[in-house]
């Protein structure tokens, strides 16, 4: 895998009320189709998720299971060399995605359900460490206060992820998240992304999810099909302060994005040096 420039983790969507594509990778031909697109453009990881993150139908873990699992278990046939990471907070979900090749449990709730840590330290998988402020799954925030909200994401995720190595997750493949718009307004994630440094300080490789999210959207009254801009400028922020991992809608772009910051780091080489050489 790269060491040039972050990775870039590609979203794959088997919802009908995803917000940002409105069930375009609900079936199964166009979510294969999308993850094939992802890593013809660079995507180093796929991020498959069975259920909207906001509000909306009731998706048990029946009707979860049969969304990502067979489809996990097609993308590990067909892509086999693809980082695969599962969207979910359910340990049964877990389970059986690991268990059909997932290498990723990304836990966007924080723990919701304790039992998805046992199933990464079961199957040597990785775990996103993730900070909500307490929020239930699929809810949204209301009037949310916290006193510095960078301090006490750094704890929090930090502390998660220490007990997932108690546990026996490997450490090598834990991430951690400061999960923004979850349980936070406007001002917090813009914040967390301004100051992303005091976690990356960490030392933990950070997960950073901005793609045409909330706070991108009401920074510039955008809507969500305008927040493209938006989203690659937080890209760069973020890269520049050493985010490892970006979770995103838009992979070429994000990939191109990155691989810029990464030249002018100096971490990452020009494709080409040619002005006022020859």
């Amino acid at each position: 895998m790269r060491r040039d420039r972050p990775l870039v983790m590609a979203i794959v969507n088997r919802t009908p009320d995803s917000f940002y594509d409105r069930g375009a990778t609900y079936g199964t031909a166009e979510a294969l189709a999308a993850v094939e697109r992802a890593a013809e453009a660079g995507a180093d990881i796929v991020d498959i998720g069975g259920v909207k993150a906001g509000p909306g139908a009731e998706v048990d873990v029946a009707e979860e299971t049969r969304r990502v699992v067979p489809f996990v278990a097609e993308v590990r046939a067909r892509f086999p060399e693809l980082v695969i990471s599962v969207d979910t907070w359910r340990h049964e979900v877990g389970r059986l995605a690991c268990a059909e090749g997932a290498d990723l449990l990304n836990d966007t709730w924080a723990g919701a359900d304790p039992k998805l840590a046992e199933v990464a330290a079961e199957f040597g998988a990785g775990y996103v460490c993730s900070h909500t402020g307490g929020a239930v799954p699929r809810t949204r925030p209301h009037r949310v206060s916290y006193p510095d909200i960078v301090t006490d994401v750094v704890a929090e995720v930090t502390t998660r992820a220490d007990e997932l190595v108690r546990l026996g997750v490997p450490a090598e493949g834990i991430l951690v998240d400061p999960t923004h718009d979850f349980g936070k307004n406007t001002w917090h994630s813009l914040t967390l992304t301004r100051e992303l440094g005091r976690l990356v300080a960490t030392r933990w490789p950070v997960l950073v999810a901005l793609s045409n999210k909330d706070f991108v959207g009401e920074a510039l009254g955008a809507d969500v099909g305008e927040r493209l801009y938006g989203t690659l400028a937080a890209t760069a922020v973020c890269a520049w302060q050493g985010a490892a991992v970006f979770r995103a809608h838009n992979v070429a772009e994000t990939c191109q994005t990155l691989d810029m910051v990464s030249v002018i780091k100096g971490s990452k080489q020009p494709a080409r040096v040619i002005r006022g050489l020859t």
